[in-house]
């Protein structure tokens, strides 16, 4: 047998990894002890104690659930806890020895009481306030200058009309502060405010007032403006901004009453009880027209309506030539097959497959990714502008581009039939998906042909076609990649995602979910690959700490008091979940998904499963991917629309050429900033969505539909139509037969008299009552099949107890009648 000494080409015995050293409970409520003042999140704990394999991570999740139980550490909130008591932590701590010789009455020395918010907290870089849980963390040794003892600096969270919450700055700056905002001193959203302390507490949270506005991040609004006279105001569409702007005439710019406006604030009055003037700076037409609508959205989460002009001057100055000496350092695919695969819409081509069989049996698979740091380099307008954006935003009727149009259309799409310059990660698999080789690097492809997904998906069928033995070669291996993902423990589920048909003017003629078949999976299969492999490849070029600074795209196990509400929930729906072993939560929750497949409840619970999960971030460091079941994740297909996937290539070429390790700090602020701007996007997004089910459903008043019950709140319940996705809200004072309220803890509605039960997954008949554009919001009636002298009766009876149905969310639905054409009527559940 040949040795690689007597053989170069031998194949090596794969060296084996060692196994992770063990986290004890000792250790981890060590870590507390050291800190019996600090709050520590599950992140900073595993930082501290050098966790780097998942089996440590569930150690840690198992030890923290026992030093709960046993009284040691406090769950304050999200993943973040706290040391408990002293006295039993120095006990549980002590050597054994030590213990037998304590004197009785002799006790461990008890921090003092009634400290301050920074006495208590310290300002030591331990933990960020979370927002929700799966934020990221800043690691340091800055620390912030104290403010005053009677004072506290923090950014501005609108939480309703009502309160706000000040977020203490600096990694370690303590409990969230409640202020009411008739003391926030008209601070808005991101701004960093000067607060001082009140003496007392609500709901155990700190209170105070705004003495000080340090910093105004965004002083504009995004509303609808009523003229009264000569004079305007301009009432928000976010809900939670607490005043209205006054505009002089001479501000208002020719805008007329029911327009929807941006206006920017230029003057803060020293006087709550005064309104801030401000001057509109766009107009966007009338409230409640398409692109009035969307360009509002738009502005409301300040995204950008075009590149500046030096930025598209530098773009169009870019030569589309290659040059001979860029091929020649480049690897060489063009006369090997490749395709894309994209939705049928899609313009901005980032990522090709090809393939081609070896002399060995096996295939060799190159992910090809556009190449987009060679055409934007750093400290070029293009390099800001793309920084700054992060992201490109998908709405419903267009995108806002990362990059703009010259080179995410052009230059660096992967278009047929062109030459294109590419970074590549390259795989050599066998057909049982059984991974060999790996090969990363600067390439030059030729795409011989764009395929759609439904031409994908055609030749997958059909087994014909040009391409189609290639890709049901892919498509085999893809099942098998996938296969494996789910064996080491990926979860499952997955969000519905809405699509509209929409005409010449962006009116949704339709809406419909988007179906995910074998083509889309398949692409996703070898882009995961990619991104694993990247990771890994620099994660493991270095084997000692530091690790070369790379950005990885991570996701946190859910926070187990997270996995218990939520399993409680499950529960109500007769479904079991064993959360005991920290190893089995994976398949727990892919058992659930099986079982609720196809059921009414389907939706809810497998939405209510993903808000459990963490959020996934950008960040350098290497904590790995608990929903994808992956040890090291980064993101790297996808350059043209997402910044981070720059930020990827750059790293990796420059590790390829034999570069040192790059500081850590400025990557992690870029990866701060896109995890931000990412979270903007979705909601952008989101609320694009909305309006436009909204306009769908206008035109769908007086309507029958199914649906299911998707919330429930004391105002009413929230019904999801089953086949758009569409939802809306019947009022708690209009279901019919009986008085109801909500039973929060049992997460149910229940009928007063009758004791008719209502709970999440109950399938209703409900009528369109009315649709808002301007709250986009929607309102129904459930089907009422009673006879109508019963309905009279009813409606008389409650006249008589002034029980009139009322709006919710600041509007009150139009008038509209019971009955329907065709649909069951109300069905409930007794006990």
């Amino acid at each position: 047998m040949n040795t690689p000494e007597e053989n170069p080409k031998a194949p090596r015995a794969k060296r084996e990894k060692p196994e992770a050293t063990a986290i004890t409970q000792d250790q981890v409520l060590q870590v507390f002890a050291d800190n019996p003042t600090k709050v520590i999140a599950y992140r900073q704990l595993s930082r501290r104690l050098g966790v780097t394999a998942k089996s440590q991570r569930e150690e840690i999740f198992a030890h923290i659930k026992v030093l709960r139980k046993n009284g040691l550490i406090t769950l304050l909130q999200n993943d973040e806890y706290r040391l408990a008591d002293t006295d039993a932590v120095a006990a549980a701590l002590m050597p054994s020895s030590a213990k037998k010789s304590t004197k009785k009455g002799d006790s461990a020395v008890k921090p003092p009481r009634n400290l301050s918010v920074q006495d208590q907290f310290g300002r030591d870089p331990i933990v960020h306030r979370r927002r929700e849980a799966g934020f990221d963390y800043v690691d340091g040794d800055d620390r912030p200058e104290r403010a005053p003892s009677n004072t506290i600096i923090g950014t501005v969270d609108l939480a309703t009309p009502n309160f706000a919450f000040v977020v203490p700055e600096g990694v370690d700056g303590g409990d969230d502060i409640r202020v009411f905002t008739d003391q926030l001193k008209f601070a808005l959203q991101g701004d960093v405010v000067r607060v001082r302390l009140r003496s007392g507490s609500r709901d155990g949270r700190p209170m105070g007032d705004v003495v000080e506005v340090l910093k105004r991040v965004r002083p504009e609004v995004v509303g609808r403006i009523q003229i009264q006279g000569t004079l305007g105001f301009v009432k928000a569409d976010n809900r939670k901004v607490y005043f209205d702007v006054f505009v002089p005439p001479h501000m208002l710019h020719d805008s007329h009453n029911g327009d929807k406006v941006l206006v920017r604030i230029t003057e803060f009055p020293t006087d709550p009880n005064r309104q801030p003037t401000g001057e509109v700076v766009r107009n966007f037409g009338q409230a409640g027209g398409n692109e009035a609508e969307i360009n509002a959205i738009m502005a409301e989460f300040g995204l950008p309506f075009e590149f500046p002009e030096e930025v598209q001057t530098e773009s169009e100055g870019i030569s589309e030539i290659i040059q001979p000496d860029e091929i020649a350092r480049r690897r060489d695919f063009r006369a090997i097959t490749t395709f894309t695969i994209d939705p049928a819409d899609a313009k901005d081509f980032d990522d090709a497959l090809s393939i081609q069989k070896l002399e060995n049996g096996h295939w060799e698979i190159g992910v090809h990714i556009a190449d987009v740091t060679h055409y934007v380099r750093p400290g070029t307008e293009l390099e800001r502008e793309g920084k700054h954006r992060a992201t490109s935003v998908y709405l419903v009727d267009r995108v806002i581009p990362m990059l703009p149009e010259r080179l995410s259309n052009g230059l660096c799409s992967l278009r047929p039939n062109e030459d294109k310059l590419t970074f590549s990660a390259v795989f050599e698999l066998d057909e049982a998906g059984k991974l060999y080789e790996s090969w990363f690097g600067k390439t030059i492809i030729h795409s011989d042909r764009r395929f759609s997904y439904e031409d994908a998906q055609e030749r997958i069928e059909s087994k014909d076609g040009e391409y189609a033995e290639e890709i049901n070669i892919m498509n085999d291996m893809a099942h098998k990649l996938c296969a494996l993902r789910f064996k080491q423990g990926a979860i499952t589920f997955e969000t519905q995602e809405v699509k509209f048909r929409l005409d010449e003017n962006g009116k949704p003629l339709g809406v419909y979910v988007k179906e995910r078949k074998d083509a889309h999976k398949m692409i996703e299969e070898f882009m995961l690959l990619a991104n694993r492999k990247v990771a890994e490849f620099v994660f493991n070029l270095k084997k000692t700490k530091p690790r070369f600074t790379m950005v990885y795209r991570t996701h946190d196990a859910p926070e187990p008091e997270r996995l218990q509400t939520f399993a409680l929930f499950a529960q109500k729906f007769g479904y079991k979940l064993k959360l005991e072993n920290p190893k089995k939560i994976s398949t727990e929750l892919n058992n659930l998904s099986s079982e609720v497949m196809g059921k009414p409840e389907q939706n809810v619970l497998q939405g209510l499963a993903i808000r459990t999960m963490s959020k996934a971030i950008y960040t350098t460091e290497p904590l790995g991917h608990f929903g994808l079941a992956f040890e090291h994740y980064s993101h790297f297909t996808s350059p043209i629309r997402r910044y981070p996937d720059m930020m990827a290539h750059r790293l990796l070429e420059h590790y390829l050429l034999g570069g040192k390790n790059v500081p850590v700090d400025p990557v992690e602020e870029e990866c701060k900033h896109s995890s931000a701007r990412e979270k903007l996007a979705a909601n952008a997004e989101r609320a694009s969505i909305k309006f436009k089910q909204v306009e769908y459903m206008a035109d769908e008043i007086g309507n029958t539909f199914k649906g299911v019950v998707s919330g429930l709140t004391e105002r009413g319940m929230y019904i999801e139509i089953e086949e758009n996705k569409c939802e809306g809200m019947v009022r708690i004072s209009d279901i019919p037969g009986d008085e109801y309220e909500l039973d929060k803890d049992n997460y149910r509605i229940v009928g007063r008299r009758n004791k008719r039960i209502i709970q999440f997954g109950d399938e209703m008949m409900v009528v369109v009552k009315s649709a808002n554009l301007l709250d986009r919001t929607i309102d129904f009636e459930l089907v009422d099949d009673r006879p109508d002298a019963e309905k009279r009766r009813e409606a008389d009876e409650r006249k008589q107890r002034g029980n009139e149905p009322r709006g919710y969310r600041d509007h009150s639905g139009s008038g509209g009648k019971g009955g329907s054409k065709g649909g069951g009527g109300f069905k409930g559940k007794r006990r």
